[in-house]
């Protein structure tokens, strides 16, 4: 039987903050989801399925993504403003401690929240910690730059081949639609989350280097592979995982596995961890 995430809003971040959650009568710390921009927690939610079935698991949209509200301006979205929105809501949800599960941009605010509030971080696991360097920021500001709306439908055509283009292995035609529908479910907001995880990039690799929590970095084919093996050097307590048989999609075509190494690292200690 498939098991069901609820959804939920709470005060939070720029007004209603929503996440889905599942698992909640499993004991000990929670797994909190942290998704990549411009998505949601959508993203998370066949992986949530799997894991929640031994496991408590809750996934945020961070303010102006998904179905939460938006924050009134860019200038405000930040990676540490991210990172505490998640720590304000855990705050809410009388949550102590949570291991974290970051994709992406999610990696970025699991690295500034465990930075910040290394007490309220047990174990993180990554999909990708890119370090860019500044040459490498700049191209992908300029390929991430807004496109305003027109009536050719130039924004969502853009968006849509951006989306083919980088399918991962095994992701269907409904899969794409879902990502492509992710994406505009920001409005004019969309890129506010590539912009801030450009801005805080040089941040990430310091904020990475000193984290002694332990922390698993699974590296899959996409288009942040290559910056992501830099990361392995920079890990105190951590384990890098090479997947490239993996790619753009795996939370919904590498669900089953995805989630079996997840939960074997949040029960194992992650210098010891077999995979």
């Amino acid at each position: 039987m498939t098991l069901q995430t609820v959804r939920k809003y709470l005060p939070g971040g720029a007004g209603q903050l929503h996440y889905r959650e599942i698992g909640k009568d499993h004991g000990g710390a929670p797994l909190v989801c942290l998704h990549q921009s411009p998505k949601s927690s959508l993203e998370f939610e066949s992986f949530m399925q799997a894991a929640g079935r031994s496991q408590h698991v809750i996934a945020f949209d961070y303010p102006g993504c998904g179905m939460s509200d938006c924050p009134p301006s860019e200038h405000i979205v930040t990676i540490p403003y991210y990172a505490n929105v998640i720590a304000n809501a855990l705050d809410s949800l009388q949550i102590e401690q949570a291991d974290l599960f970051g994709n992406h941009t999610g990696a970025m605010v699991a690295a500034s929240l465990a930075d910040t509030h290394p007490d309220r971080v047990g174990a993180i696991a990554m999909i990708s910690a890119p370090i860019l360097t500044d040459e490498e920021t700049r191209d992908f500001e300029d390929y991430f730059v807004p496109v305003p709306l027109d009536l050719e439908g130039t924004r969502f055509l853009q968006s849509w081949t951006r989306v083919v283009k980088h399918a991962g292995p095994g992701m269907t035609l409904g899969m794409l639609a879902r990502s492509f529908m992710q994406n505009t479910m920001a409005g004019d907001a969309y890129e506010w989350g590539h912009a801030a995880a450009f801005a805080w990039g040089g941040s990430f690799a310091e904020t990475l280097s000193r984290l002694e929590h332990p922390i698993l970095v699974l590296n899959p084919a996409d288009d942040l592979e290559i910056y992501t093996t830099r990361a392995e050097q920079l890990l105190r307590n951590g384990t890098y995982l090479a997947r490239p048989d993996w790619g753009h999609g795996l939370l919904d075509t590498q669900t089953a596995d995805l989630s079996k190494i997840i939960l074997s690292f949040l029960k194992t200690d992650a210098s010891k961890m077999k995979v």
